[in-house]
This record gives structure tokens, sequence and C-alpha cells, in this order.
């Protein structure tokens, strides 16, 4: 009896082992590596087009995956206000022969390296802006913010309107242009209509830099006129 048992003991756990085998089989293990190298070709799609150094420092997966034997499709969500950098949780939903068969959260940590203007030295309040001052330096996006300037041309010139330190980037909301024409300044008011110019004195009735639009006052006239200055002594009027 005794010896039956046993035999039937050991029928029993042949056939859970032999299940046990027999399900293994039937699925396939989705490296963690293989699934990371999807994620990274989807960040790279996504950011094919930006113009920038892209790096991927972080893809948050590092267990193998189990899923059913059959043909693998994945899917990707990521939020909509994502640009492509810096840090985020992506989705990836994974079918196997068109069936959902595993839905997963990937954190992700994304570096996007492009040029910028940076300060060298502490810009105060007030400073007008030198060539000595910024130079471009290649800086992770994700990790600023504001409206940063990416060209030294739309910098050079401009006053420091906010100060600004040291090894920073230089946001263009920090800055502003000189103006050019002052307050109760005499200028010289111009009207054009292809081959017609007409010219008159005026005074300003507002400070602004190049492109600004101030009120002028016609000195013949008396009447006060909407004017974009166009250097230190002129400014145009629509005719």
């Amino acid at each position: 009896m005794k010896k039956f048992s046993a035999v039937l003991f050991l029928m029993v756990l042949a056939w859970c082992l032999g299940g046990s085998v027999t399900a293994q089989a039937g699925g396939t293990t989705l490296s963690a590596k293989k699934v990371r190298a999807a994620v990274q070709d989807f960040i790279l799609d996504r950011t094919r087009d930006s113009g920038m150094e892209i790096r991927i420092k972080r893809i948050a997966l590092e267990e193998d995956i189990v899923i059913p034997a059959g043909k693998v499709r994945y899917e990707f969500i990521a939020p909509r206000q994502w640009e492509g950098w810096g840090r985020t949780v992506i989705g990836m939903v994974i079918r196997v022969d068109d069936q959902l068969v595993k839905n997963m959260s990937i954190p992700v940590e994304v570096e996007a390296l492009t040029d910028m203007v940076v300060a060298l030295f502490p810009l105060p309040r007030g400073a007008v802006v030198e060539a000595s001052d910024v130079s471009l330096q290649k800086r992770d996006l994700a990790e600023v913010s504001g409206k940063v300037s990416f060209n030294l041309d739309d910098v050079l010139g401009k006053r420091v309107r906010v100060p600004i330190r040291a090894n920073t980037p230089v946001r263009s909301d920090y800055l502003e242009k000189l103006p050019l024409v002052k307050n109760g300044q005499m200028v010289t008011i111009v009207a054009e209509n292809g081959d017609l110019r007409v010219t008159a004195t005026g005074m300003a009735r507002g400070a602004g830099a190049e492109g600004d639009l101030i009120m002028v006052q016609n000195m013949n006239s008396k009447k006060s006129v909407q004017a974009r200055v166009i250097d230190a002594g002129t400014v145009a009027v629509n005719f």
C-alpha cells in the first residue's frame, strides 16, 4: 500500500512538473533590454525633427516580461504635453496576435541638448549685453525654463531688465531693447507711398526702441499720430 502511494505521488508530481514546463514552453520571454530598445526607438522617432541632440538618460525597466507566444506588437502612449524630453512616464501596451496581454507604465528621462546663449558673468539690471558677456553653449533644454535665447544676435546690444546669474541661460524676457527715441525728443516724421515722400517735424510723446510704436505730435498741425521708430531721429507713419 505504501509502495502504491509512493508511485501515485511520483506520478502526480511528474504530471504537475510536466504541465509547468509546457506552460513555460508555450510562452515567450521579452528581455528588459529588448523592451527598453523599443521604448528608445519610440522616443528617438518622436524627437527626430527636433534639431537637437537627444540623449536618453534613463528607461526604468529592469525585469524581463513573460507573455504568450505569438506575434508581438507594442503601442506607446506619451502625455499630450510632453515634448519628447525631460522626465515623464510613458504608457506601453503589449499585444500578442492583436490581443492585449500587458499594460505598463515606464518612467523615462531624456536630455535635449542644443546651443543657447549663456551668461559668462553676472549681468546686473541696466547693463547692456556685450559680446564678451555671453557665449553659445550646449545645454539641456529640459533643465531650463522660460524663453531662452538661442542666437547671440538676439541679445547683443540689449539692456538687462532682470538680473541674470553667471553660467545660466539668458532669457529673452529678461532683456529689453534700448530706446532710440526719448520722450519729448524732436524727430522727423516720414510718410511714404510709392515715389511720394512727405516729411514733417514732430515731438515724441513716448520713448521707443527700433520697431516700437509711439505717439508723435506733428508740430505744424498739433495733431498726434502713431508712428514706428526707425532710428534715433526718425519715425514713420502709414500714408
